[in-house]
């Protein structure tokens, strides 16, 4: 059997190719990329950020790592805090985000990454970072998006000259075909390799983040930062299984709810109205509140609920990124992985700007100072792992923040209800429903434009595919063992197979 790779960067798929040609795992591949993509995709990943690691075996059920963020065990006093407040403007709208030490949640990467290496690797940690040292070290080329990604968040970059004087030129977002190196980057991820997670919850890593004058974090903190396995939201569609990422996370519960709530191939307008009322939901529950709720979003009576919704119908846009691999053994890994903004501050001697996650008005939505000590944070991120009725497997997720769960319920519906290929469902149309405001692609389909206009008036209509709504990356294999890979064109993704 072969393997199937997809990422949102030519040099992170690479890495993953390299590690599976080499006879490593999905897991091998999936770490491979990820270092690769704190390299390459440095403003939507780093190994002081968090993320999610869906883990699917060549039989039986699926396992979700969850490798998110915690809050930190105390919370000091306000006026010991260093949090700044910086102002993007996105074009058509401007979006206020926290930065500074004091926005740096506890993260728990790279013990996942290194649990999951425990358990599903095979290749020396040494070998699997190889491909992200080098070309730490030697420099790359940015590409157009990273360099539109680095332009959006300009502002942050430049609040730390330090920063600044790695991430951009001269103050402004570098150009594509700009080399970047960055060798203290490559030093780290080679250190870690050799001496494990400690490196990064007791060691120098550690120490120099606890160290940052302002910040919320202590040693313990770092030291309980672990990993949790938990067991998948799993969802039946169609003769399909899929295993979701579980509460407290929010991502996977409102796209169980849209899945459960839609009828078979429902039509451009019951798809927004799904969303719509999967985004009410979350708002009457108050789930970014308090995440605890997000198991009453799937109450039959809530789903119930939706669902007459949808039929009273008939009648009548964060820094993310994702890997998909499937490996030769037909085990399949979907990482999703994410540094919020940044907190636009270097950690000495290391390359790695930490996570803002504290900062973050999805997680922390009553200000950068209102979380709750000692808790895991919810996210949107929700790596998905599906088996078809003929056994095929399909590993998937997307970046995109608030806009994940729209993107993966439509790439969903698109590929069971509609039969779609992954590129025809990658290359489909999006929308996304927020605040009780449509947005939508509109790509020349003039009934289906009309449809959402007549129930959306004021919609904001996209004429062409944008990075807002998400980039999904897919690896499937066949029961007999067939093997395919898409990326989405948003997000300047790669896609192989071998």
């Amino acid at each position: 059997m072969g393997f199937a790779v997809a990422t949102g960067h030519a040099l992170t798929t690479e890495a993953a190719e390299t590690a599976l040609r080499s006879g490593g795992t999905a897991v091998d591949a999936c770490i491979a990329a990820a270092c690769m993509a704190f390299v390459v995709e440095p403003v939507l990943a780093q190994p002081l950020g968090g993320g999610f690691l869906m883990l699917a075996p060549q039989t039986g059920p699926a396992t979700l790592l969850d490798g998110f963020v915690q809050t930190p065990r105390q919370k000091p006093s306000e006026g010991d805090l260093d949090i700044g407040s910086i102002t993007v403007d996105f074009g058509t709208a401007t979006q206020d985000f926290h930065i500074g030490p004091g926005t740096v949640a506890a993260p728990c990467l790279i013990p996942a990454v290194f649990e999951a290496h425990a358990r599903a690797g095979r290749m020396p940690m040494v070998e699997v970072v190889a491909p992200a040292v080098a070309v730490a070290r030697q420099g790359h080329q940015i590409t157009a998006m990273q360099a539109h990604i680095a332009g959006l968040v300009t502002p942050i970059l430049k609040a730390d000259p330090v920063v600044a004087a790695l991430h951009l030129d001269n103050g402004a977002a570098p150009t594509p075909g700009t080399k970047h190196a960055n060798p203290a980057l490559g030093d780290v991820l080679e250190v870690m390799a050799l001496e494990g997670p400690r490196f990064f919850t007791e060691g120098e890593v550690a120490q120099a983040l606890v160290g940052l004058p302002g910040g919320a974090l202590s040693a313990l903190d770092l030291q309980r930062a672990r990993p949790i396995y938990r067991t998948p939201l799993s969802v039946e569609r169609l003769g399909h299984r899929i295993a979701l990422n579980p509460p407290p996370s929010l991502g996977g519960v409102q796209i169980a709810l849209g899945l459960n709530a839609l009828d078979h191939l429902p039509d451009p307008g019951e798809m927004a109205q799904a969303l719509a009322g999967v985004a009410r939901v979350r708002a009457e529950l108050q789930l970014d509140l308090d995440p605890t709720n997000a198991g009453r979003a799937l109450d039959p009576a809530l789903v119930a609920q939706l669902r007459a919704s949808l039929s009273a119908h008939k009648a009548a846009v964060r820094g993310t990124t994702h890997i998909s691999v499937i490996d030769r053994w037909g085990t399949g890994a979907a990482l999703t992985l994410s540094n919020g903004e940044g907190c636009g501050r270097l950690l000495p001697g290391t390359g790695i700007m930490p996570n803002n996650m504290l900062g973050e008005e999805d997680l922390v939505p009553e200000g950068p100072t209102a979380w709750t000590p000692d808790t895991r944070l919810a996210s949107m991120m929700c790596p998905t792992a599906v088996r078809g009725p003929n056994g095929a497997l399909t590993m998937l997720g997307s970046g995109g923040s608030a806009r994940i769960r729209s993107a993966l319920t439509t790439v969903l519906v698109d590929l069971v209800d509609h039969g779609l290929g992954l590129a025809e469902a990658l290359a489909a149309p999006r929308m996304h429903v927020e605040s009780g405001d449509l947005a939508f692609e509109d790509l020349g389909d003039e009934a289906r434009r009309t449809a959402l206009l007549r129930d959306w008036p004021e919609a904001a209509i996209w004429p062409t595919p944008d990075f807002f709504f998400g980039g999904v990356h897919i690896a499937q294999q066949a029961r007999n063992g067939a093997v395919s890979a898409a990326s989405d064109p948003r997000r300047d993704g790669c896609a192989v197979t071998g």
